[in-house]
């Protein structure tokens, strides 16, 4: 894989890891700063979250081999760039001259960065430029001194011409900003986000992603700190290589958590990340709540845990709540069905009739 390649793959790859860690809350955030999440914003966030891991793979990667290292001093002389750029101009074909592309490159890396600031930071031109020397600064900084101190010594060349590029590109980001309507910019009000909406499919979908996506990343962190605990902190193998221990922590951690939560609050992570819930019904509020979570992802949770147990109950139960989520009004579904409430948005104080 090329040189030029491997940091995207990196990028694109490791976002999307960070970027599944970070749904959860982002949607939570989203809806209480501005009381929806739509899917252009999703993926304005993903496309930053990529960028941003996109600067430090291109400018950190790939990493020295133990035996090829070579170290690397520091250009502390902006002579080297104008030189490269009148030799670009003076050899007659600039668009094409690698001496050129280079410093371009290192504009257009950091321009997106000044245009984040402005339309979303909602910060002017001189913050935008200053942020942009910063982290310049940081990245140039780590090369010289070998990841700070991982390498014996810095592995790129630290470059005061890459430092006035990069804060270049920032600047002309943040001015290219300017293009950008003002209404477009920033959040909503906050007064905005506390007024109820409407409660859509798409919107409980959203919940029962949230539900699914937190359940399994609770459960993945549980079973490797678990893991890591036994190898390194016990020393026992045996342990690790069975494999029990840290199964039944990442199944049940997850179920006795969202326990907690629906039946503390009526809600599951989802629901309070959407801000929806369930409401009405004759049944008492502790079987109510209950019943809500054995109908969604409380069930989905311990028929997946109890295995051949079960047989085929699992499978039968998904399809049972797909079924009725396309049946029921705004997606109500089955924890509707089984604790006879309803479904509205949390931010309203009266029943919405579906």
């Amino acid at each position: 894989m090329s040189g030029q390649v491997f940091p995207a793959v990196v990028a694109i790859l490791f976002g999307a890891v960070v970027g599944l860690i970070l749904f959860v809350p982002v949607v939570a955030v989203s809806y209480r700063r501005r009381g929806r999440l739509s899917l252009g914003r999703v993926a304005f966030w993903a496309a930053s979250l990529v960028y941003f891991l996109a600067i430090w793979s291109y400018t950190l990667l790939p990493l020295p081999a133990s035996d090829d290292y070579r170290c690397s001093g520091a250009v502390l002389s902006l002579a080297p760039t104008i030189d490269d750029l009148v030799g670009a101009f003076a050899d007659g074909s600039p668009l094409t001259d690698i001496r050129l592309l280079q410093v371009a490159f290192n504009v257009l890396l950091f321009l997106p960065l000044g245009f984040l600031i402005r339309v979303v930071g909602r910060r002017g031109v001189v913050i935008a430029t200053l942020v942009g020397f910063l982290l310049s600064l940081l990245i140039e900084t780590t090369q010289l001194t070998g990841v700070w101190g991982l390498f014996p010594c810095g592995y790129r060349l630290f470059d005061v011409g890459d430092l006035l590029t990069n804060t270049l590109g920032a600047l002309v980001g943040s001015i290219v900003a300017l293009l950008v309507p003002a209404r477009l910019r920033g959040v909503e009000k906050a007064a905005d986000a506390g007024e109820p909406r409407p409660v859509t499919r798409g919107r409980r979908l959203l919940g029962a992603v949230c539900d699914l996506l937190g359940t399994a990343i609770l459960g993945g962190a549980a079973g490797t700190t678990v893991q890591l605990f036994l190898q390194f902190a016990l020393r026992r193998e045996d342990l690790v290589a069975d494999g029990v221990i840290a199964d039944i922590a990442s199944g049940w951690l997850p179920i006795a958590v969202w326990t907690v939560v629906v039946l503390t609050t009526g809600r599951t992570v989802g629901d309070l990340c959407v801000e929806l819930r369930y409401e009405g019904g004759r049944l008492p509020e502790p079987g109510a709540r209950a019943l809500r979570f054995l109908g969604g992802i409380g069930g989905y949770l311990l028929l997946s845990e109890l295995g051949a147990a079960v047989g085929i109950l699992s499978v039968v139960f998904v399809l049972v709540w797909a079924v009725l989520f396309f049946a029921t009004p705004a997606g109500r579904g089955l924890p509707g069905v089984v604790s006879g409430r309803r479904l509205v948005d949390a931010r309203t104080t009266a029943p919405t009739d579906h």
